[in-house]
């Protein structure tokens, strides 16, 4: 990506021509964060814009985190739906493992209502999940319409 600032005050190499069309090739690999703040993407903004922004990529990262939570719940009770079925299908003595290491002997009927009740509790955590991520999608929303508003507002 050529560099289509004409104030550019970035460090090239001094063998190479400077012309500020930029018309030869040249490639900005090198950090612009320490230069001038026309090279700063943020730079003519506010702070408050600016900090809005941060909390937006905040945001962001804690939605995929919340994210990667969900999936295991859904999963957890996607097993859990499975293991019902399969136990009352089942005739006779059922085993279950705890730890990767016991297997006990229980019944048909204790292993169902504990995993029914498993499963309310993870519909319940799902429910809520969902609250979240209504929640969360609504506040990103809000923040990017705040910070595009402000930075076309700055434009004009």
């Amino acid at each position: 990506m050529g560099c289509k600032n004409p104030n550019c005050v970035c460090k090239h190499n001094h063998e190479e021509k400077h012309d500020h069309d930029h018309s030869h090739e040249h490639s900005h690999d090198h950090n612009h964060g320490h230069h001038d703040q026309g090279n700063n993407p943020f730079a003519g903004l506010s702070e408050e814009v600016q900090s809005k922004i941060q909390e937006l990529q905040m945001l962001e990262q804690n939605f995929q985190q919340f994210l990667m939570q969900k999936n295991a719940f859904s999963m957890e009770l996607t097993e859990t739906d499975f293991i019902i079925s399969e136990v009352e299908k089942s005739d006779g003595e059922i085993s279950r493992i705890i730890g990767n290491q016991v297997v006990i002997k229980s019944s048909k009927e204790k292993i169902l209502e504990e995993m029914k009740r498993k499963k309310e509790l993870l519909k319940t955590r799902m429910k809520s999940i969902d609250e979240q991520e209504k929640n969360f999608q609504e506040k990103t929303s809000s923040l990017r319409e705040e910070i595009m508003a402000e930075i076309n507002g700055n434009e004009e």
